[in-house]
């Protein structure tokens, strides 16, 4: 694989749409029925993440083979947690939303925790209940479970936490 990661720009988002909505596919394929429903992600809240230079596209070649966003903290649907606590509250932190490719686009969210974990040592992430393969990977790079968030709309997320700090 021969990806590499820059900032989305807004002539990248017919190509990011497309992503989504494989991504979507491969959710509702896998039995998650519920998470990204009714329009969401919308290109709004994409062409938002760009806005804060925190939208990012992963390009295979000129191919754009996934997306995600990695903001700067503070996250509002992350300062209350329930069933828990964050490994740190103290400490500034990044957290990665959005995380989308193609379904034939292997090792993405390896390449994703690269290059984010390189950019900060304190990320925080959160997917649906029924998102089995997102939990998968989130477990199998290191982050620690921490509790439940909800979000703007009321919804419920399963929320980690990894510190991946140099001693």
């Amino acid at each position: 694989m021969n990806w590499t990661i820059r900032e989305a720009k807004p002539t990248d988002i017919t190509e990011i749409m497309q992503v989504m909505d494989a991504a979507k596919k491969i959710m509702r394929q896998s039995g998650n029925m519920h998470q990204w429903g009714d329009g969401y992600p919308s290109e709004a809240v994409i062409f938002s993440d760009m806005e804060k230079h925190g939208g990012f596209v992963i390009e295979d070649g000129s191919r754009i083979v996934g997306y995600f966003a990695f903001l700067p903290s503070p996250e509002p649907t992350y300062s209350k947690i329930y069933d828990g606590e964050w490994m740190d509250d103290n400490l500034p932190y990044h957290v990665i939303h959005r995380i989308a490719s193609y379904p034939e686009a292997h090792g993405i969210f390896s390449t994703i925790m690269d290059f984010c974990f390189s950019h900060d040592a304190n990320i925080r992430i959160d997917t649906h209940k029924d998102n089995r393969i997102m939990q998968h990977n989130i477990k199998k790079h290191g982050f620690t479970y921490c509790g439940i968030i909800y979000l703007a709309s009321g919804d419920e997320r399963l929320a980690y936490q990894k510190l991946n700090f140099r001693t």
